[in-house]
This record gives C-alpha cells, structure tokens and sequence, in this order.
C-alpha cells in the first residue's frame, strides 16, 4: 500500500486549518497542523516525513517570509505560501526566498488541491543535472571571484553577499559554462520544480544575477539569452583554491 503524503498546514486562521484539514484528508492525505510560524519550525525539525508545506504570510510573530527563510536552511521540502494581498511583490518575495508556488486568498480548495499533486508529481519526475561538488573555495570568471564559504561576490575592489537563491542559480552557471540552461533546468535546480507556471519569475531571476554582474541590460554579454532554448554563460571559469 502506498504511504499517504503529508502536509503541513501552517495558519492562525482556526476554520482554514480546519478546512484545509478536513478537506485533504478526505482526499487521502495526513496533514499536520500549527497556528505559529515558531510552532511548526519546533515541530518541523522532528518531522521527517512532511511531503509539503501550506504557509500563510500574515502569520503571528514570525511571519511567513520569515519562516520561508528558516525553513529552507533545512529543508528543501516544497512551500505553497497563502496571503491576502492581491500584491504582485508578495508572491515575487516569496518566491524569491523559496516558496515553490503561491495562492491567493480567499481560494477554492480545488485549485489548491491541484497545484498540491502538480508539484508532488513534479518532485516524483524531476531530472536534476548533475553540478559536481564544490572541491575549491574560489570561482575567477571574467572580472569577477566568488568566494564559497562566504558566499561573496568580488568584482574589482568591491564585494557583496549574495541571496541563497542568487547563490544557487550563479553556481548552476559557473558548473555548467558554455551549456544551455533552460528555464525547466534552472527551476529543477534552483527550486526543486518545474517552471510552467512560473516563467516570467525565472526571467526576473536571472534579471537579478546580471544586475549583481553588471551587465547591460539591453545586451547582457555574460549571461545570454539563446531565444527559445534558455541562458548560456559565455565567460571561461576557474576554479581556484586561493584567490591570490
């Protein structure tokens, strides 16, 4: 018999707890439940079944974005974020920090049980690239170094630390010099899902790491986009294990 998948409900609101509760567990699934963004990160640590997360943003204490962050320190385990802003920049933010998918509120229970089985069944069919393990601390490409361990960007005399998410997706580029990246690609390996519903977000991303480049806008040189393939890094990299 297959395990039924768990999900985390996390949100002070007692009747969609108790909505969402009753609801997926009529459509076979365990759920788990927690008022408090710091309830369920106690709770999380000693869960080590949990199949998804449904995070509320306005939570008490700790809200969402916040728990988002703390959470991916740990796990890669998926996120759907709920919030009541109709605000684009919300659902940028959390997708930004590593929610996986995000709802508005109020929302039909349906939809929300859809895109609860398209991201497990995604996870279930993801192919991730194989990125060779980081053996040396340094990566020199063009007139930039990044440095692993603190996470820096140097470039020149100036430095800056770069996002988990920035991070990733400069890493995925760094490993993979000169290869096309598509869209599908960089979702799987940044985020553990497919991009179909999120393609303009993976655009503002790599948007984000050519501003960190310096890179015109108009005609990116490290970063290029192949039309209708994906983005390629055209700079040689080393790898070195001192900067000097």
């Amino acid at each position: 018999m297959t395990q039924a998948k768990c999900i985390y409900v996390v949100d002070d609101d007692d009747e969609i707890r108790t909505l969402l509760k009753t609801y997926l567990e009529k459509h076979q699934f365990t759920v788990l439940t927690a008022d408090s963004g710091e309830t369920f990160l106690a709770n999380f640590r000693a869960e080590q079944e949990v199949d998804l997360v449904i995070l509320d943003i306005m939570l008490p204490g700790q809200d969402g974005f916040a728990v988002c962050r703390s959470l991916r320190t740990q796990s890669q385990v998926p996120v759907i974020m709920l919030t009541a802003n109709s605000d684009e920049m919300d659902r940028i933010i959390g997708l930004e920090i590593g929610a996986d998918d995000y709802l508005a509120k109020p929302f039909n229970p349906r939809e929300l049980l859809a895109r609860i089985k398209a991201i497990l069944r995604r996870m279930e069919h993801t192919e991730v690239v194989e990125i060779a393990p980081v053996t040396h601390r340094f990566y020199r490409f063009a007139q930039f170094t990044l440095d692993t361990l603190s996470r820096e960007l140097h470039f020149k005399d100036e430095k800056e630390s770069l996002s988990g998410a920035d991070y990733n997706l400069l890493m995925l580029f760094l490993t993979h010099p000169g290869a096309v990246l598509t869209r599908e690609l960089i979702a799987e390996n940044t985020r553990g899902r497919d991009s179909a519903p999120l393609d303009r977000f993976i655009d503002v991303h790599v948007s984000r790491l050519r501003q960190r480049l310096r890179e015109d806008a108009r005609q990116p040189q490290l970063i290029k986009t192949i039309r209708g393939q994906g983005y390629i890094l055209t700079a040689s990299v080393e790898a070195i294990s001192d900067a000097r």
